[in-house]
């Protein structure tokens, strides 16, 4: 029940990022109900190609995908309310992204893919609608910026599988999963921590 959940919770976080990054581009009301259905719905259907789950769920199960377009729906019309974009898009990414590694993980492991192969999975299935928004509003995707975004991902993902090895119950590896990526990419904004970048030639 806590995995269903969680997953809806990742879903209208980043359905919300996605439609925020339409409003800010100033797309239309379908413009916009793209983006965030896309962002909402991309890292679980990327996830479940992985795991060989065909048609992936998302496109299959009308609660996931009518969640995000419900979401995007009201972020349209009620995005003034929520004030500074730029803040709440990133913040909204990153409780997503903690989510979908943690719950990415957790249903690779029901599908009894590894204990590697499911951290690579729910660290692809965080970053996998975040890629997608970025693709269709053409910016830089996050993770290719020099600010940590996929290793908090693929450290909450890892702690759901260790979890899950020492026998911790399923609930409670979902909750530190999330909270250990989700937790580590707002502390990484926070404090402006980033990955080192190449040294400038010397001229």
């Amino acid at each position: 029940m806590l995995l269903e959940t969680l997953e809806l919770v990742g879903i209208v976080a980043f359905a919300a990022s996605g439609a925020l990054v339409g409003v800010s581009k100033r797309f239309d009301v379908f413009g916009v109900c793209v983006v965030g259905a896309f962002t909402g719905v991309g890292g679980g259907i990327v996830r479940d190609l992985l795991l060989g789950i065909h048609p992936p769920t998302s496109l299959t199960s009308w609660p996931l995908l009518g969640t995000a377009l419900a979401t995007s729906v009201v972020v349209f019309f009620l995005h003034s309310a929520l004030g500074r974009l730029r803040r709440e898009i990133l913040v909204l990414d990153a409780l997503g992204m903690g989510l979908f590694a943690s719950t990415g993980a957790a249903i690779a492991l029901d599908a009894g893919a590894g204990a590697l192969a499911s951290a690579l999975i729910g660290a692809t299935a965080a970053i996998g609608g975040g890629i997608l928004r970025d693709v269709l509003v053409n910016e830089v995707p996050l993770l290719l910026h020099r600010d940590l975004y996929a290793i908090p991902a693929l450290l909450g993902a890892a702690f759901v599988v260790a979890g899950t090895s020492a026998g911790l119950a399923d609930n409670t590896c979902l909750v530190i999963g999330t909270v250990v990526a989700s937790g580590l990419r707002l502390i990484a904004m926070w404090r402006h921590w980033s990955l080192p970048g190449p040294r400038r030639p010397r001229e």
